[in-house]
């Protein structure tokens, strides 16, 4: 078999399959070795379905508003008290019952000031709170 050289006149549109090949074969070889690897079967422990009765869910207790107005003042569902007394009203809420607390609906004015919101959510930090709400305006 004869090859022409097709002289000098351009570039040589022909391909070298030579290393295609030779990356087949490897992959062919990787294949033929993992292949019977992959036929054992392995256990795994899945997680079986209990039947158990769904829990009873309980209707949440009404939701706690404490607004902060732009004199620093917070008011409990409407009512003023003081700062240093809102961990107090906190903890007795939770105490009620832990397993099922309600919602602190935070509104602040942005005209408060921000010692006054750190010291609101220190208390609800301490006082076990679970659920924080922030209203936005």
């Amino acid at each position: 078999m004869a090859f022409s050289s097709g002289g000098n006149n351009g570039p040589m549109a022909e391909i070298n399959v030579t290393p295609l090949i030779d990356v087949m074969l490897v992959l062919l070889i990787i294949f033929i070795v993992t292949a019977p690897i992959m036929t054992y079967p392995i256990d795994v422990a899945l997680p079986q379905r209990v039947i158990n009765p769904p829990p009873q869910l309980r209707e949440p207790p009404p939701p706690i508003d404490l607004r902060i107005d732009a004199t620093n003042q917070a008011y409990w569902n409407n009512s003023p008290v003081a700062v240093a007394s809102l961990q107090q009203m906190m903890e007795t809420e939770v105490q009620r019952d832990p397993t099922n607390q309600p919602e602190l609906r935070i509104d602040a004015s942005s005209d408060s000031e921000y010692e006054t919101m750190a010291k609101v959510l220190a208390a609800a930090k301490n006082a076990d709170m679970k659920k924080i709400n922030f209203v936005q305006p």
